[in-house]
């Protein structure tokens, strides 16, 4: 039940930050709208420890500000090559180890992987995560195995806590 409540609570903040509208009788439909998404989705059983990871929260806090600082990074590198006269790109696809232990953990890597501009994530399997990179400087920063690392910190403490 906790589990839904947060979700309300996720939905319902999601719901405000988009919709703009204020007024009692919106905002009560708001209410009434994420109260009951949440109560389906619990029926439904649908809210579990994969589907709505909160013993990830204070780990996964830690690792998003290094996921920005990356993003951030990545757009301006994909802008030079925009901006550069020639156009210097070199799309290569690479195949990098995703060393989590849980699904939970490869597909947060793989987003993260195509979250950061000039990477895509084509298919995961087997601990492997196919990326079409931009050019050579992003396959060589996949490549280091940075964004594996960390998010093997969070996946540890997913699979430690239990599936």
């Amino acid at each position: 039940m906790t589990r839904a409540a947060l979700l309300f609570v996720v939905l319902f903040v999601v719901w405000l930050l988009l919709s703009g509208h204020y007024t009692p009788l919106i905002t009560g439909l708001g209410v009434a709208s994420c109260a009951l998404v949440a109560w389906i989705a619990h029926r439904m059983e649908v809210i579990d420890r994969e589907s709505h990871p909160l013993h990830l929260g204070p780990y996964f806090l830690l690792y998003l500000p290094w996921l920005l600082w990356e993003i951030i990074k990545a757009n301006i590198a994909v802008a030079r090559l925009i901006i550069h006269p020639r156009l210097p790109i070199s799309p290569r696809i690479i195949t990098v180890a995703a060393s989590q232990q849980s699904i939970l953990g490869q597909v947060i890597y793989a987003n993260s992987i195509t979250l950061t501009p000039g990477t895509v994530s084509l298919a995961v399997e087997d601990g492997k995560i196919d990326v079409h990179a931009i050019d050579e400087a992003a396959a060589l920063g996949l490549e280091t195995g940075e964004m594996d690392r960390r998010v093997s910190m969070i996946d540890s403490r997913h699979v430690g806590a239990g599936k």
